[in-house]
């Protein structure tokens, strides 16, 4: 952890002219005075000047070797929310580039929101789209957010546990999701002795106290390990690594193990010059210890999504003690320890972005698409974060390509990775070649096929079991979007269904009407209108009287009448706003009603189901509907058999129901007594004549004595409190 220390712009321009041309130190030294006229007056709670934060940002970031410009902006970051000095100001002093940076960070402090959630929520958001048009806008933001952690503890406790709680939560992740190790490190200890000061002084104790017990161990390890490279001709150098009070406590907590579990195992890192090195070095620490089965991880060949590499490997050790191994080179130690800021290449005409760079785009972009399909700023940050805490799987697809992705991702998550347009029509999937389901969680190294077609769709169950933010947000979107289709449709229909009971058409209706019930409704457009009749939030009958308020009140009278001769014709291709109800199961064929339940839209219930007697003749709550003659689709339906107990009587049932190309779906035993038993069975049919013919064939089979269909089960309860909401 850095001691932090004042600064002067002498000393830092002493330190850019190691690697900045003198034109660019200039610049930056007339910044820091532009800045420090700029902040005149204003001091820190510290009771420093002001000006010594932006230098300490411009110093964090100086560390990094970063470009003069971002320097600039880090000198000016706080001119134009502190002061009186805009943007156009800046733009004509230091140039567009600096401006817009100093404006890309400015964007990205505090406003005032309903709830913190929220208000984090927002904050991240407006990260996103800054990071989007210059990735150098969060690298000076990551360096006034570490400037301010190492200057805590002027703050009130409260100040002090909500900016760490913010830094643990967002920060920390997005410096690991740049490959920013060191400066990950430091935010994580410094947001724990802050978050939880007890905590960490008890770990940072025990740390101290078992470190003396293990020098001797560590010193034999590393000894050996030295002589094996020695022994082989293998030039590296070997460091012991030291195990952080963060780290610990995060796996005490989340993996449930005890202080002295973790603290047994010893952790090596070995740097070599070449990457063949790195391999010959793994065979010879194999060949001095004995590796554990399962524990070697390749990220040299298949680095992290961060741009990571390296050789990761667990030994059984002297006396049976773990040690864990990395083998990389220096230049990946370079990589994994400063991540996107390692080696800075800004892209320009004669410059090409460095591998850790286009990963880091790609994740922002990535962003950016989670923020257009999210419905509001609390879904963008629950799907942002699952992105950032990534414990990462790498499959192929069948020509080979790479994609990284979450541990427990299934096909689904892999099939929105490839294109959000794969992932909306994916329908099955192989799994190293074989047909495997979409639920299935992928394994490393696995080989997976989606399998498409047009005209399909996402399907609401997905987000059940999808682990990615890509995955979620765009099923949740399609499924918004279709809903709200649907609702708008069928709320059209319900609509014209009821104007027809006073003799008129929504085409018909006179605009100056449609506004003005609009206007009393509440609502923005007819669309919205007609999603909320649609939805089964407001009544289609109220609606039709207010727009027909010009009619007589004669035709009012004879509404129900006219209603009833004109019934809304059902299709099955209705969507998610038309239901079926699970306690009749009705079927084409049926006679139906339907009840408008609120937020559900449309539940179809058998004429007779005792469910809806109460209210079969309110025309607020129940509508008159029939079977449209083209109905498509399958329909639930619940049958009872009694059968005589005999070996494989159950499978032959279920292979005369699929003869009948019907689909079973549930399936379940009762004994009545030691010779029969009953079957219950849930399947889906097409129609009543469909249904009729299964039952015959299941009546064909010897052993079967009765078969009934179960019509009404009586749920009177529910169905209540669901007509209440009314």
């Amino acid at each position: 952890m850095q001691v932090e220390t004042i600064e002067t712009i002498d000393s830092l321009a002493t330190g850019l002219s190691s690697y900045l041309g003198n034109d660019q130190v200039n610049n930056v030294r007339r910044a820091y005075y532009y800045a420090e006229q700029a902040h005149e007056g204003q001091f820190r709670r510290s009771g420093d000047a002001y000006v010594t934060h932006p230098l300490a940002v411009a110093s964090i970031l100086s560390e990094m070797h970063m470009d003069h410009q971002s320097l600039m902006a880090a000198m000016l970051h706080d001119v134009i929310e502190d002061t009186g000095i805009t943007k156009t100001a800046i733009k004509n002093q230091f140039g567009n580039t600096v401006a817009d940076l100093v404006d890309g960070v400015s964007k990205l402090n505090k406003m005032t929101f309903s709830s913190r959630a929220e208000a984090q929520a927002e904050n991240f958001q407006k990260m996103a789209m800054a990071m989007a048009k210059d990735l150098r806008v969060i690298l000076v933001k990551i360096a006034d957010r570490l400037h301010n952690m190492r200057t805590l503890n002027v703050l009130a406790p409260d100040k002090r546990r909500r900016i760490a709680r913010e830094t643990l939560d967002i920060y920390a992740p997005i410096a690991n999701r740049f490959g920013m190790n060191n400066v990950r490190i430091e935010f994580e200890e410094l947001g724990f002795g802050a978050l939880y000061p007890m905590r960490a002084s008890r770990i940072s104790a025990a740390v101290k106290q078992i470190r003396g017990n293990r020098k001797e161990i560590v010193s034999q390890i590393q000894t050996s390990l030295e002589a094996c490279l020695e022994r082989e001709s293998l030039p590296g150098r070997t460091i012991g690594r030291e195990k952080h009070l963060y780290s610990i406590y995060e796996k005490m907590r989340s993996k449930r193990k005890s202080f002295s579990e973790i603290m047994d195992v010893y952790a090596f890192r070995i740097c070599v010059d070449r990457v063949d090195t790195c391999y010959r070095v793994l065979g010879a620490v194999h060949s001095l210890y004995k590796p554990v089965p399962g524990r070697f991880k390749d990220y040299i060949a298949i680095p992290k999504a961060n741009g990571y590499q390296s050789l990761h490997t667990t030994l059984f050790g002297m006396h049976g003690v773990p040690i864990e191994i990395q083998i990389r080179t220096e230049e990946m130690e370079a990589m994994a320890n400063n991540g996107i800021s390692s080696h800075w290449l800004y892209k320009s005409s004669d410059d090409i972005p460095s591998n850790a760079h286009m990963r880091a785009r790609e994740w922002v972009h990535g962003l950016l698409e989670l923020q257009k399909h999210a419905g509001n700023s609390l879904e963008f940050i629950e799907n942002v974060k699952i992105d950032l805490f990534p414990d990462e799987i790498y499959v192929f697809t069948p020509k080979g390509t790479i994609f990284e992705l979450l541990a427990g991702s299934t096909a689904v998550d892999f099939a929105y990775a490839i294109h959000t347009d794969v992932g909306n029509s994916c329908v099955a999937c192989r799994i190293s070649r074989r047909l495997a389901p979409l639920s299935e969680p992928l394994q490393s190294g696995q080989t997976v096929e989606i399998i498409t077609a047009p005209g399909t769709q996402p399907n609401p169950a997905w987000l059940s079991f999808v682990v990615t933010g890509k995955a979620r947000s765009n099923i949740r979107h399609y499924l918004k979007n279709q809903k709200h289709s649907e609702s708008v449709a069928l709320g059209r229909r319900l609509l014209n269904k009821a104007l027809a009971g006073f003799g008129n058409q929504l085409e018909s209706i006179p605009q100056e009407n449609i506004q003005a019930v609009l206007k009393q409704t509440n609502v923005t457009g007819v669309d919205q209108l007609l999603e909320e009749i649609g939805l089964g939030n407001r009544m289609s009958y109220m609606i039709a009287q207010r727009l027909a308020a010009h009619a007589q009140s004669s035709s009012a009278e004879n509404t129900d009448g006219r209603e009833g001769q004109d019934s809304l014709a059902i299709r099955g291709s209705e969507g998610m706003v038309v239901n079926y109800a699970k306690c009749c199961h009705p079927i084409p064929g049926d006679p139906i009603v339907g009840h408008i339940s609120s937020g559900r839209g449309m539940v179809i219930h058998t004429d007779d189901c005792n469910n809806v007697a109460d209210i079969r003749d309110n025309p607020e709550k129940c509508v008159s509907v029939r079977w449209d003659p083209q109905v498509e689709g399958e329909f639930s339906v619940e049958l009872r058999v009694e059968l005589e107990n005999q070996r494989g009587i159950i499978a032959t049932l279920a292979t005369t129901i699929t003869g009948a190309e019907a689909n079973v779906e549930k399936i379940s035993t009762l004994e009545r007594d030691a010779r029969f038993s009953i079957v219950n069975l849930s399947l889906n049919v097409r129609n009543r004549v469909h249904l009729a013919r299964v039952m015959k064939r299941v009546r064909l089979i010897l052993a079967v004595s009765r078969i009934t269909r179960v019509k009404s089960r009586k749920v009177r309860k529910t169905i209540k409190s669901t007509i209440g909401i009314h």
